[in-house]
């Protein structure tokens, strides 16, 4: 075959992906070419257009390190991430809703005991984060893993530092007790920028976009005979909360950390200055048997 216009072409190429032996690969491999034939043929690029979708793409592959994932932010920003998130994780209503996992997330973070401040040497204002963690039906479930991370009061994460500031604080690992719960101290965290100085920052900038996301707390989730957890905890009032830049905001996510005066903690800690509560109720969805067998 040879000799292809603009409409032939993509018969042609779905037909050499057709001997794909993987059934799933030569699905998402024809689904691939027709897609993005007809979006080549509705928006009909300049050969310069085309140049720089190019380079677009490989600026984003040359911004990627071990601390920040580019392509990440580019699935974040056009909603791609929370429609996967959505196509994977529809209970309606029934567990803790999930959202996007985000570029900050550190594998095999510090375990700490429940009660431990994991600000380290981080200003801002104290913050008491309780919860627990659940089946469906209220059943405590002890001994799951949770992890924690957020950012400071400017507004970056701990990775983000360098030199003397380096260091894994405001992220952590915890264990629930017998019955479920977990607690801990950080600071409050702050609304911020995701990373905004490489090519996908040029993408929002120039599509009108802002690059800020509502104040959160990360919380990743897991026990034995349950789908891992992966979601936040927004704070009540940020401005961002109908704008965040990556579309991870549920309402069912949002809380207000309620701020107290000077006194003691739940904990038994007395604090000097004004300290604000987090308090979150986590549900987990059960694996389906055949899940199960696999996991």
């Amino acid at each position: 075959m040879r000799n292809f216009d603009q409409f032939s072409i993509t018969d042609a190429v779905r037909e050499r992906v057709a001997g794909a032996t993987d059934p799933r690969i030569r699905q998402i491999s024809d689904a691939l070419v027709r897609h993005l034939h007809d979006f080549i043929r509705e928006v009909r690029p300049t050969q310069a257009e085309w140049e720089q979708g190019i380079a677009f793409l490989t600026a984003t592959g040359h911004m990627c390190s071990g601390t920040r994932q580019e392509f990440i932010l580019l699935s974040d920003t056009l909603g791609v991430s929370m429609l996967v998130d959505a196509i994977n994780h529809d209970h309606q209503g029934k567990v803790t809703e999930s959202t996007v996992l985000g570029p900050f997330y550190v594998e095999g973070p510090p375990e700490a005991p429940c009660g431990t401040d994991i600000s380290g040497d981080l200003a801002g204002q104290p913050m008491f984060a309780s919860g627990t963690v659940t089946t469906p039906d209220g059943t405590p479930l002890a001994n799951a893993i949770v992890d924690v991370w957020h950012s400071d009061e400017d507004g970056y994460y701990d990775v983000q530092h360098t030199g003397e500031e380096a260091g894994l604080v405001a992220r952590a690992r915890f264990r629930t007790d017998a019955q479920g719960r977990f607690h801990f101290w950080s600071i409050k965290p702050a609304a911020y920028p995701i990373p905004h100085d490489g090519p996908v920052g040029k993408m929002l900038e120039a599509q009108g976009r802002h690059p800020w996301r509502p104040a959160h707390v990360h919380f990743m989730i897991e026990a034995p005979g349950f789908e891992k957890l992966v979601t936040h905890v927004f704070v009540g009032g940020d401005p961002y909360l109908d704008s965040d830049a990556v579309f991870g905001v549920k309402d069912s996510l949002i809380r207000e950390f309620e701020v107290s005066g000077p006194g003691t903690a739940p904990d038994g800690r007395v604090l000097d200055r004004d300290w604000c509560a987090l308090h979150y109720d986590f549900q987990l969805n059960p694996l389906s048997e055949a899940a199960s067998k696999a996991a």
